[in-house]
């Protein structure tokens, strides 16, 4: 190529990247810093999981990722906010399984929807463990059939935080109370931190937890567990019954958290995404982290997680169509 050729080429590329400012050649994702929205305050089960593995990430993706908190309407405000980020791989979401529900909270108010599952490619689960139900250590209730018998006799008097009206805590308890033909006073917040407050201030009665977020309260005896939503009894507390076990075969619900991506995203950077949170996943630091919060990792990759997912959205959808409309 003659010397005009190159310098006429340079021309024309230099012009092509002008047009384009935001290409960028030959630089290996991740170039800048990594945002991790978590669509709720600090304190709950997707903060708690955030924040180990966003600390994971960093040093294998050689770049900082910050957990930024976008909280409102159980969750919707920080995940619309995260489907509708640039698809770059700079803005990841952590979300718990409420991110099946609330397209279905749409479908059912007859309402556009905030924003749709197929908006997101699965990264990869990181943990899921059974609700666990919690109580304050002098509640008057031991037992499961106790509080039972107590909320049929005062109905609507006994009260139950949750992270908002249709988040994971709410369907949980939304869960026992119509398979126990009981009536709790629901009183929402805007997320399981919070929702812990109100219990341990004595604003409320009862709440649906994911262990990790009473970690601390358990090891302090300041609560009490009467019963979780697994299949199966939880290693960590072997004495308490699954609701399966007391004669509610349909009560069985996991709280989850996995981290997603815009849907768009280059499957390149998806990839690398993957890979280093299958890394940040099993590494001593995070496994470390989630058993201290009483919440052993559950990993899965992108693919396997999106069958897992798909699985649980079927059986969370069912439970909103059954809860109805709460104004």
């Amino acid at each position: 190529m003659s010397k005009n050729r190159v310098f006429i080429a340079g021309i024309l590329l230099a012009g092509i990247i002008g047009l384009f400012p935001g290409w960028s050649f030959g630089d290996a994702y991740p170039t800048r810093p990594l945002s991790m929205i978590v669509p709720f305050p600090p304190g709950g089960v997707a903060d708690l999981t955030a924040r180990p593995i966003a600390a994971a990430l960093e040093p294998l993706l050689k770049q900082p990722v910050a957990v930024v908190n976008k909280v409102g309407a159980g969750g919707a405000v920080g995940m619309q906010f995260a489907a509708v980020s640039k698809p770059d791989g700079y803005t990841l979401l952590c979300a718990l399984s409420s991110i099946s529900v609330m397209p279905e909270v749409d479908n059912l108010f007859g309402r556009p929807k905030t924003y749709k599952t197929e908006d997101f490619v699965p990264i990869a689960l990181l943990n899921a463990d059974p609700t666990i139900l919690v109580v304050r250590k002098d509640a008057p209730w031991n037992s499961v059939a106790e509080l039972v018998a107590d909320a049929k006799k005062r109905p609507n008097e006994i009260k139950f935080s949750s992270a908002g009206v249709y988040s994971t805590l709410h369907v949980a308890m939304a869960m026992f109370t119509h398979a126990a033909g009981i009536q709790l006073r629901h009183i929402p917040t805007q997320g399981g931190g919070p929702a812990l407050t109100a219990l341990l201030g004595g604003h409320v009665d009862a709440f649906a937890a994911g262990p990790s977020v009473v970690a601390a309260q358990l090891k302090a005896g300041t609560v009490k567990v009467l019963a979780c939503w697994g299949a199966k009894r939880l290693s960590a507390f072997p004495n308490i019954p699954t609701f399966i076990e007391l004669g509610y075969p349909e009560v069985e619900f996991y709280i989850w958290a996995g981290l997603f991506a815009p849907k768009a995203t280059l499957p390149d950077n998806v990839r690398i995404l993957r890979e280093a949170t299958k890394k940040a996943a099993t590494s001593p630091e995070f496994k470390s982290a989630m058993e201290k919060l009483n919440t052993p990792v559950y990993y899965l990759d992108g693919p396997d997680f999106q069958k897992f997912w798909d699985k649980d959205a079927e059986r969370l959808i069912k439970a909103i169509r059954a809860i109805g409309k709460v104004q």
